[in-house]
């Protein structure tokens, strides 16, 4: 949207812990819907908190147009391996601002602060392969045989990182949360 001297106001990237929590609940609530807390993504996270300092929000002119939120999950192998995973999203832009680029700026935020944190050996998401995959690297190739506590479409668990597992497992929360 312009300003009133024509320019695009600048979109700053900030901690989420810098915005009301109750702001980014209704943000989310606009993006995603009222029942989004039923969704495939909530279950396999359930009762974990953010991880902070991978959690942004995007705010343009002290409005808050976008978030995006990693969390601490776990793989529990099939073969007994347990592998600590970081959930990557969701990453929610304010309706009338999607295909800004905002969402964006949100997930090179969430990686860069992964890599530079060293919290990025092993990343997943649930979203659009081609989109995903394109942009930021995540990919199937890992995660065909991943279980999860609800319906997805096996093509959108996306993973990607040295320490990505493969071979049959469940996804949930991980019980001994990142500090």
């Amino acid at each position: 949207m312009p300003g009133l001297d024509g320019a695009t106001p600048l979109i700053t990237i900030v901690p989420i812990s810098e915005v009301e929590p109750q702001a980014v609940e209704q943000l989310l609530d606009r993006a995603f819907g009222k029942g989004r807390h039923e969704r495939t993504a909530y279950r396999i996270r359930e009762g974990m908190p953010a991880i902070p300092r991978l959690s942004f929000a995007a705010l343009e002119m002290d409005a808050l147009v976008g978030t995006i939120q990693c969390w601490p999950i776990l793989f529990d192998g099939d073969d007994g391996r347990d592998v600590p995973l970081v959930m990557v999203g969701p990453v929610a832009v304010e309706p009338a601002r999607q295909r800004d680029g905002i969402g964006r700026d949100l997930m090179l935020s969430a990686l860069n602060a992964a890599v530079a944190t060293g919290d990025a050996a092993a990343l997943m998401l649930i979203g659009d392969p081609e989109y995903y995959g394109r942009f930021f690297g995540f990919t199937a190739d890992r995660t065909t045989k991943w279980r999860v506590p609800g319906p997805v479409e096996q093509r959108r668990l996306l993973a990607m990182g040295e320490s990505v597992p493969e071979g049959a497992g469940m996804l949930g929360p991980r019980i001994a949360a990142l500090a």
